[in-house]
């Protein structure tokens, strides 16, 4: 059996984004008895396991499209089983890979792709791809780059999301600013100062998020890894500003920075109990805020996520993969269900139900997803925004990476003696370290 490092073990327990809803619970979905197991021993259907996070209405787009697909044909059984956090899947992924009782597919957050493809968790897709001559062009362009490792196929875009800006419209009007939401950072402070009533409400709520963190140093020119992948890139000016802008509205009192580990949670309940005017979150958590919206009495907005040379995200969620070492029979299977999963048809379905981005052209301009965006524009943001999106670092130490310049930021929010300066310039110490192990 395969046996691997203690930093990958460090980084699956370690990397949880937001890119997506955080719910702590959710059902699981096995249809044998709806799905043609009658057809006899010879033709029994081949049953396989599917692991996906997050709850809410997550949850039940994940558990109804796998209701779907066992519904449509009498060859394979899906079993869909809710794990948690993107950290505490991948973390059981490596458990039950190193057991032998991996599920055959399951959701990778994106910048671990090339961690579990490099130690060999993973199977290489391309000879699949080939043997159905699979429309790989139909992909959004933008949403493929944490698909390949070393040039080769390990994962289809499924439920991918970018951060975005959502807006209380409603305490927007009242502030006197325009609802449609600022457009730079600078318009950013000013909304969260005017946004902001001392003792009841802050302009804005938001953990240390390592995605948010990506974002600011993306829409000041930076990036976070060197080309060569061998130094950190973020030990400048593009990534000390972010933190600067964040410390300096911290000790204002217009933003509240969490320091918990439940900070996005709670960002999200100040936002959703109208005691912050603003947050950043996933595309993700479209449909369910504006549920919650209804419910509280207040106009949703969304908006970009502000410029500052440019506007700019990474693109998050997460894609299928299949396990490797699996007998052709379970292969095949699998496969059938990641082509059915990626395909136009659920990607329009997974889109319209939660808010995640339509991962295929062929969706974006469909009449369903062209009437959807002009019928409730406040899906079509997240689309718009992918022209300044791009792909997050796949080496195989970044979600170990990731977790120290978070811890680094957020020393520098409790202690008020530590620049943002030196917490970035630590945090890019300990990364070189990492890249040139």
């Amino acid at each position: 059996m395969k046996k691997f490092g203690s930093i990958l073990l460090a980084a699956t327990l370690a990397f949880a984004l937001t890119g997506c809803g955080d719910s702590n619970s959710a059902g699981s979905t096995d249809n044998a008895a709806a799905s043609g197991s009658s057809n006899g021993a010879a033709n029994k259907p081949v049953e396989i396991t599917y692991w996906y996070s997050w709850g809410d209405k997550i949850a039940e787009n994940n558990e109804n499209l796998v209701k779907m697909f066992n519904e449509s044909q009498d060859e394979v059984i899906v079993k869909a089983e809710y794990q948690g956090s993107y950290a505490d899947q991948h973390s059981k992924a490596q458990a039950a890979f190193a057991a032998g009782n991996a599920p055959e597919v399951w959701q990778n957050e994106i910048a671990s792709v090339g961690v579990f493809a490099e130690s060999g968790m993973t199977q290489e897709l391309t000879s699949f791809v080939e043997k159905d001559q699979l429309d790989m062009d139909d992909f959004i362009p933008g949403l493929m780059g944490n698909s390949y490792v070393n040039d080769k196929l390990y994962a289809l875009p499924y439920l991918r999301s970018t951060p975005i800006l959502y807006l209380n419209r409603t305490m927007l009007k009242e502030a006197g600013l325009d609802p449609a939401g600022p457009k730079n950072w600078a318009e950013f402070e000013d909304y969260a100062r005017k946004l902001t009533i001392k003792d009841q409400r802050y302009g804005i709520s938001m953990p240390v998020d390592i995605w948010f963190y990506e974002a600011f140093v993306r829409q000041s020119g930076g990036t976070m890894i060197s080309e060569d992948g061998k130094s950190a890139a973020f030990n400048n000016e593009t990534g000390i500003e972010p933190v600067k802008l964040w410390l300096k509205m911290k000790d204002e009192g217009i933003m509240s920075i969490g320091t918990t580990d439940d900070a996005g949670t709670q960002a999200k309940t100040d936002f959703h109990n109208q005691r912050s005017a603003m947050i950043f979150s996933s595309t993700a958590d479209l449909t369910n805020n504006m549920k919650v919206a209804e419910e509280q009495g207040f106009e949703l907005g969304t908006t970009f996520m502000p410029a500052n040379d440019t506007y700019g995200v990474p693109t998050g969620g997460a894609n299928l993969v299949m396990t490797s070492g699996l007998s052709p029979e379970k292969q095949e299977a699998a496969w059938k269900f990641i082509k059915w999963m990626t395909a136009k048809e659920q990607t329009i379905y997974a889109s319209s139900f939660t808010g995640y981005l339509p991962s295929r052209i062929s969706a974006v301009e469909s009449d369903d997803m062209k009437k959807l965006y002009e019928e409730k524009p406040l899906f079509k943001v997240a689309v718009d925004q992918l022209e300044y999106a791009g792909p997050r670092p796949m080496q195989k130490v970044y979600p170990e990476i990731g977790e120290m310049i978070k811890d680094e930021i957020l020393r520098a929010v409790v202690d008020s003696s530590i620049t943002a300066e030196a917490a970035i310039a630590e945090a890019a110490k300990k990364a070189d370290a990492l890249l040139n192990k």
